[in-house]
């Protein structure tokens, strides 16, 4: 074959390559108006990898749990305590030698506890010392919107808001963290989360553990990838259906271990992690006792052999270590047996504490259960492809309107796609609520209290009442942080 045909053949070879390929190629436009439900093979490949969640790496027990400090008030006036809450980059040392870039809240990593009392003033004083605009969102907090710290609040380096409240709601074990739009996965994952206890008289006369880091401790539960350099390279380890780690830190611990007394323990779990699910159980098969959710305590403590909290649900459980065999290793573990937080019980009695038949008084009435759905949220979609009622969010729109002081009943649906979907952890702004039920099923005994979050499994629905105490435009959304940076959010306005 001739030179110049050879070209001429290699030509229409490579035409022909390019207009079949041309031929498989949807148009831009088309493709964005593809059901979600249809998704190409790497997004299906990405979502099928992230429901084999890694398991933890095996806490070692090295290091000592670290415990939050208590943020001091600025001021002794007992009309209105106020607090000063600045978000700062720094570098800890959470291996041993290496100073890790991270975030945080009052210091290098995490932050304080805030120490609010029912019926009190409060005043924060919120600065941003970062280089890139964050928000201070008050997670679980009944404030007004303009209060809440959502993405239309956010601050640019250097700024600084003085926000007040009252506090209207009863003991609690709340936490704050960065709400900017499209990047409060990242900020979260590097450092930005503290906590906020609500404290009131009847919480105060109920006998329960409540000496804050020996028999009343909180545990902030984040899972992390770490580079070969002992750095936090979210960008590197982010995925759109949840950034999920082999490492975890309690507290910002690593490896840690809890040394406890021979007495009754009050742990406030809290998970804090971009998308991981945990079950927790203590490896000998004892049982433990839930006192409170999210929003409160409980009417009264339900015993329970494991655990399972959502990105963003607290619980409160009390473990009687006197009554338990500690002559062999006591861990705390996840259902897949990852040993997250290892118990160094001392011979040594702690302090004399109960835990009362009754603690409070929740209840759903007849009225709630007979009032009819108003609001009706859909949540559908993994990856970058996910929608609450097939929008993702618009700051400009306002998707459900309600009356300030006024019950109404929400509905929560997942939506399967045709993978068989993914739970999605659901999360209300500025109220608590009650859940009304679980597929038409009223809630398991440890969920009925006060709530902000909730799990919300693939084809469930869930019913709320919920009421708002405040005006103000709040978020609800997917607390899969990478979801809800996503669009998987909406916009309810209250008048």
């Amino acid at each position: 074959m001739g030179t110049k045909l050879k070209i001429l053949v290699l030509i229409i070879s490579i035409l022909v390559i390019s207009a079949c390929s041309n031929d498989n190629t949807q148009p831009e436009e088309e493709m964005d108006d593809m059901d979600h439900s249809t998704m190409d093979h790497d997004t299906m490949d990405e979502h099928m990898s992230h429901d084999e969640v890694v398991s933890l790496n095996n806490s070692t027990g090295e290091n000592e749990l670290n415990v939050p400090p208590i943020l001091e008030p600025d001021n002794d006036d007992d009309n209105q305590v106020e607090y000063t809450v600045r978000a700062q980059t720094g570098e800890t040392e959470i291996f041993d030698g290496t100073k890790t870039k991270t975030y945080g809240y009052n210091g290098s990593f995490l932050g304080p506890m805030l120490r609010l009392e029912e019926g009190k003033a409060v005043k924060i004083r919120t600065i941003n010392e970062l280089d890139e605009e964050t928000t201070f969102h008050w997670h679980g907090l009944e404030v007004t919107g303009d209060a809440d710290g959502g993405p239309h609040e956010f601050l640019e380096p250097g700024e600084e808001e003085i926000i007040e409240f009252d506090v209207t709601q009863e003991a609690s074990t709340l936490w704050f963290h960065p709400h900017p739009e499209g990047k409060t996965a990242e900020q979260v994952y590097n450092g930005l989360a503290g906590l906020i206890y609500i404290e009131d008289d009847h919480s105060k006369s109920l006998g329960l553990p409540n000496t804050y880091g020996e028999n009343d401790i909180p545990l902030i539960f984040q899972d992390k990838t770490f580079d070969d350099k002992g750095q936090l390279n979210f960008s590197a380890a982010m995925n759109d259906d949840g950034t999920i780690g082999e490492t975890l830190l309690i507290n910002g611990t690593l490896n840690p271990k809890l040394t406890v007394n021979k007495e009754k323990v009050r742990l406030r779990l809290l998970n804090g992690s971009n998308a991981r699910n945990y079950t927790f159980k203590l490896n000998t098969g004892d049982s433990f006792e839930q006192i409170a959710t999210d929003g409160g305590f409980l009417n009264k403590p339900v015993t329970l052999d494991e655990i399972t909290l959502t990105p963003s649900e607290r619980a409160e459980i009390i473990i009687d270590f006197s009554q338990l065999d500690t002559e062999n290793d006591l861990t705390l573990v996840n259902e897949d047996g990852s040993i997250l937080l290892p118990f160094n019980v001392s011979e040594e009695g702690g302090e004399e504490s109960s835990i009362p038949e009754k603690m409070n008084d929740v209840s759903v009435s007849e009225e709630e259960l007979s009032m009819p759905v108003t609001k009706q949220v859909e949540l559908f979609g993994m990856m970058d492809q996910v929608t609450i009622n097939g929008k993702k969010f618009d700051p400009e729109r306002i998707d459900f309107t309600q009356e300030q002081g006024v019950t109404e009943v929400w509905e929560i649906y997942n939506k399967p796609d045709e993978m068989g979907g993914m739970i999605h952890p659901f999360h209300i702004h500025g109220a608590q609520f009650k859940i009304l039920s679980r597929d038409g099923e009223e809630p398991p005994e440890n969920e009925r209290g006060w709530k902000d979050s909730i799990s919300v499994q693939p084809d469930e629905t869930v019913k709320i009442a919920i009421q708002f105490k405040h005006k103000g435009i709040y978020m609800f959304h997917c607390h899969i942080l990478e979801h809800e940076d996503n669009g998987m959010m909406g916009q309810v306005k209250v008048e």
